[in-house]
Parts: structure tokens; C-alpha cells; sequence
């Protein structure tokens, strides 16, 4: 039996993979778009978040060329910006890169920016951006041990909310799949819009 509804995830991100596996989706290919993140000048978080999801896409779309495979496929990305007012936080590479995200974040509400972007196998692109608001704790004692933790390594805003940092949120408003890395509810929408059989594969069946 061949599946003819087929999706691409535009990304490496094992978060993203476990997601989409969630809510039942095993992608046909991970093809991770090699991008400059980097805002522009004057960039909003928002912008950002919906740029580079929407160039992701469009990157791995144009491998068609390449990679006749990638033909008839459907091509999700998405990317996470971190934010606090304006100022956009780094996916942390160096201790202290994420010492001063969670300085930052440390007894205040941030913003998580979640673009998704969708390309249709006709070519046709739609992308959205969803906002989830998150209260930290004050990280007093709690930055230098999760520092060594390891964990906020090439995380936007030096955390990941699905791990340890779980336990400095206070409250969420929006979406917490979003916050790991793909807002489930709006994606799920996207997909089944455009013609994507999800509800279908949840029974084991294709189209």
C-alpha cells in the first residue's frame, strides 16, 4: 500500500519529529533548510518568526529540482523566536548566551513566536504565527545549575520548556506544543485545509 499524501518536515528538530508523530503524522523526509537566522535590522519578533519559517519552506520546495522525490510532497517548517518586549533572544549556543537569555526571563512574561509555513504539492504557500505568553519564576539559584544541565544548548531564548525549564513557568497562555516547537493545533488546521488526509491516517488508512 503506497501513501500519496506525503509530507516533508523542513527541519532536524527531534522535537518537531515527536510532535508531528503525535498527532499521527510520520513524515516521508526531514529536510532541514540551511538558513541565516539572523533578524534583520528593525526586524519584529513576529516577522522574524514568519520569515524564516516561510524561506525554510520555500528552500526545502526548491530542492524539487534535485530530488525528484520531494514531487507531490506536502512541505511544513516552522521556526521559534523568543522574545522579550522587542528584543529578540538567541537560540543559545554558549553558556553565556543562555546565562543572559535567562537573566532576562528571570521573574518576567516573554513571548514565544511560532511561524509555520505550509506549501501545498501545488505550490501553493500559507504560513501563520501563533503567540504563547510565558511567566518565568525568579531563576535566582536556579540559573547556574541549569547552565550545567546542558540542556538550553541551541534552544531559542537558552531553554527548553519540554525539559527542566518546565519547572520555572508560572503560567502559559497559548499554546504549549508551540513553545516546544510546533503549535499542533494550527499546523493540524493548515494540513487538514489544504486537502491532507490527517484524520484518515489516524484510522491507518491512506488516500
Amino acid at each position: 500500500m503506497t501513501d500519496s499524501h506525503r509530507l516533508v518536515l523542513a527541519s532536524a528538530s527531534p522535537r518537531r519529529l515527536q510532535l508531528l508523530q503525535q498527532i499521527g503524522i510520520e513524515p516521508f523526509a526531514l529536510k532541514p533548510a540551511d538558513l541565516d537566522e539572523t533578524p534583520r535590522k528593525n526586524e519584529q519578533p513576529r516577522a522574524l518568526a514568519q520569515r524564516l519559517a516561510a524561506g525554510k519552506a520555500a528552500a526545502v520546495y526548491a530542492m524539487r529540482k534535485e530530488d525528484p522525490d520531494l514531487n507531490g510532497c506536502y512541505i511544513l517548517a516552522a521556526d521559534t523566536v523568543v522574545a522579550v518586549g522587542r528584543r529578540i533572544l538567541p537560540k543559545a549556543e554558549l553558556a553565556e548566551e543562555a546565562a543572559l537569555c535567562l537573566n532576562l526571563l528571570s521573574g518576567r512574561t516573554h513571548k514565544v513566536f511560532s511561524g509555520i509555513s505550509l506549501i501545498t504539492p501545488k505550490g501553493k504557500t500559507r504560513t501563520k504565527v501563533v503567540t504563547t505568553k510565558v511567566r518565568f519564576k525568579r531563576l535566582s539559584h536556579d540559573i547556574d545549575p541549569y547552565i550545567a544541565s546542558g540542556e538550553w544548548r541551541g534552544k531559542a531564548g537558552g531553554y527548553a520548556i519540554q525539559g527542566i525549564a518546565g519547572s520555572f513557568v508560572v503560567n502559559l497562555a497559548g499554546s504549549y506544543s508551540s513553545v516546544v516547537g510546533l503549535p499542533l493545533h494550527e499546523t493540524s488546521n493548515l494540513l487538514i485545509g489544504e486537502g491532507f488526509p490527517l484524520r484518515l491516517k489516524w484510522l491507518g488508512g491512506v488516500e
